[in-house]
């Protein structure tokens, strides 16, 4: 059985939810990756470029800070990452969270929530910061994705792991 850990980073709750609807289908302990400066509606207007979330997409190297940490992080053998998709990947604020611990050999699931946005763009902005990690596939939930498709892509990404 594999200790699992739901972290993620919601902007305007959509994707908490989709959190913890992750977590209560894996048993998973649930973290919020929350920035030290919250986001405003000005910070998260992408037509504007430039806001705040405009700017830090815009560079690569942007890694806003995280109130806190997960403090037993080697307890984990799987961590399901979610996050809203910003242009096309996840906000750098998920790559800050990546970055501040060693995922030598643990497995990382990324969740995403969108009206639209696909995931083909996600592994490869996220692998940069878990070099060693197993990175898989993920899925975009909807913000009215039932409990079976949470339930279905758990057995599809975990299988008798959980």
């Amino acid at each position: 059985m594999s200790k699992i850990l739901v972290a993620y980073f919601s902007a305007t709750g959509v994707t908490e939810k989709a959190a913890k609807k992750l977590s209560t289908v894996t048993g998973g302990d649930l973290f919020e990756i929350a920035p030290v400066v919250p986001y405003s509606a000005a910070d998260l207007e992408w037509r504007n470029p430039n806001s705040r979330s405009s700017l830090e997409m815009k560079d690569k190297k942007s890694r806003p800070q995280v109130v806190s940490r997960v403090s037993d992080m080697a307890d984990y053998d799987t961590i399901f990452v979610g996050f809203p998709i910003w242009w096309y990947v996840a906000p750098t604020i998920v790559n800050t969270f990546l970055e501040e611990y060693n995922l030598s050999d643990k497995t990382i699931i990324p969740f995403a929530t969108s009206g639209s946005s696909g995931m083909e763009n996600i592994n490869e902005s996220l692998a940069v910061s878990c070099p060693d990690s197993i990175l898989k596939e993920g899925k975009r939930f909807s913000a009215d994705a039932d409990w079976q498709e949470y339930k279905d892509f758990v057995e599809k990404v975990c299988g008798d792991d959980i």
